[in-house]
């Protein structure tokens, strides 16, 4: 008799920890269903990952390319920020030697 109620109780702990392992907030399908979804996040994130560094290159881009038109205007049109000066400083053309000026050297 003491042997069928050690076995019961043996059956009855059994199953309970079958429904843990399977039915339970920690069960086995609810940890491959979390393993799956942290794969789909990782993908994710390594996609916005790609996309942010190729944003990062394009504004990089599009810094370099305001500061090349920038220093151009600058130097072939003349044009300056608010509250700059423009200072130019024409040099004389040197004289043309004169026939007299050949002679001396």
């Amino acid at each position: 008799m003491l042997g069928r109620i050690i076995f019961a109780v043996l059956v009855v702990l059994f199953l309970i920890m079958q429904y843990k392992l399977w039915f339970d907030k920690g069960s086995v399908p609810r940890a491959h269903a979390l393993e799956q979804e942290l794969q789909e996040l990782k993908a994710k994130n390594d996609d916005a990952k790609r996309k942010n560094a190729v944003l990062d290159a394009d504004v990089k881009d599009l810094e370099k390319a305001g500061e090349a038109i920038e220093e151009r205007a600058r130097s072939e049109l003349g044009m300056v920020k608010k509250g700059e000066a423009l200072i130019q400083v024409k040099e004389q053309p040197a004289p043309a030697p004169t026939a007299f000026d050949g002679a001396k050297k």
